[in-house]
């Protein structure tokens, strides 16, 4: 496959030492005039969700990593020849996000606002019925609303191609209120779940035909509200309330409908969260915790299961905040105990706080979260 400047894997190849490491020197000499790249430690430090298409990159201790034309990663290390790394999913998008419904007080609202320019949010069109308490899923080309208080059971979909109203296109097995969302390439899930009892079922519906979901596996424990997010090959479903105050990292997975299992802890026990994935790390920020209302941003890895590291902070404490996901930052919007209108903002390629980057255009929260 040709890489930059008419350069290919193998030509790449002979320039491996004895060790199977391309030298910095040799990089140097062979390389640097066409590709001038910039240096870095190790893989992990490499921001691949933070790059932009054409940008090159070496890590002297691993070989070499370059991004190709087509958006793609790959490595060089003597012994892999060219390995792809991991790529967004429709767990990120590169346009819009999408705060709709929620306790405004109850309402059908769908705010949309942009990811390339910090802006206020626009409303673009209605629920096919108010609610709030609900969760999220994302296709490749339209938001969906499932569950949630005043709409039992409902799934709604809206287009993300143009501004319009949600449809009703299915239910779920039951009436459920505060449950998680997840998304995979082809289906939607809800996790856990209340009213009257605290559930633990996991619920699929798909993406390319409307209809009702089923019912696929179960979290270790049930709950209420925990938050979701998803990798390229899992759910997860973090926190919630069971009672009381969960500090669970449940994962289930996509390729098969299965059970899910605790990989992990969140720093601290809490529930109302809002959710948001990278293409490596899940996030969790706010949330209601033993001690009161938090503004704590935890973060943990796709790759290895394991607990969470508090990484930052938002910019304002508060419980029921949405979830959205860009490719490269995290957004919580709304919120309570104030009805928030607030939009914020944290980047996935370092750990840092959140910051204020516009408003909806009513205070809510309990709202779900959709991007593309």
């Amino acid at each position: 496959m040709a890489i930059t400047n008419g350069r290919n894997l193998a030509e790449l190849a002979s320039l491996i030492n004895s060790d199977g490491k391309i030298s910095a020197e040799a990089f140097s000499a062979e390389l640097t005039a066409s590709i001038d790249p910039t240096l870095y430690d190790s893989a992990s430090d490499v921001p691949f969700e933070d790059a932009v298409k054409g940008t090159q990159v070496f890590v002297p201790s691993e070989g070499l990593l370059i991004k190709l034309t087509d958006s793609d990663w790959y490595s060089i290390d003597g012994s892999t020849g060219a390995a792809a790394a991991p790529t967004a999913t429709q767990a990120q998008g590169s346009v819009s996000g999408y705060t709709s419904g929620g306790n405004a007080p109850s309402t059908v609202t769908i705010d949309k606002f942009p990811f390339a320019a910090d802006a206020n949010a626009t409303d673009v069109g209605d629920l096919s019925v108010a609610g709030f308490a609900m969760t999220g899923q994302s296709s490749s080309v339209s938001g969906y609303t499932s569950g949630g208080s005043g709409r039992t059971n409902t799934v709604d979909k809206f287009p993300f191609a143009s501004d319009g109203n949600a449809t009703d296109v299915g239910n779920l097995t039951r009436d459920v209120h505060d449950p998680a969302g997840q998304s995979s390439n082809s289906s939607g899930y809800t996790s856990g779940g209340w009213i009257p009892s605290y559930y633990n079922d996991i619920n699929k519906f798909s993406f390319s035909s409307d209809g009702d979901a089923t019912d696929v596996g179960d979290l270790t424990q049930g709950r209420r509200p925990g938050s979701g997010q998803s990798s390229s090959e899992s759910g997860y479903t973090s926190g919630g309330f069971a009672p009381p105050h969960v500090n669970t990292i449940d994962k289930f997975p996509f390729a098969a409908d299965a059970n899910a299992t605790d990989v992990g802890d969140l720093t601290q026990g809490r529930y109302s969260t809002a959710g948001q994935s990278s293409v490596v790390s899940g996030y969790v920020g706010g949330g209601y915790a033993l001690g009161g209302v938090v503004n704590t941003i935890d973060k943990f890895s796709f790759a290895a299961d394991g607990n969470a590291t508090d990484v930052g902070d938002l910019t304002v404490a508060r419980f029921g905040p949405s979830g959205q996901s860009s490719t490269a930052s995290g957004y919580s919007s709304g919120g309570h105990p104030n009805r928030f209108t607030t939009i914020d903002k944290f980047p996935f390629a370092a750990d840092a706080n959140a910051t204020d980057v516009g408003d909806l255009t009513q205070g809510t929260y309990r709202a779900a979260g959709q991007q593309v």
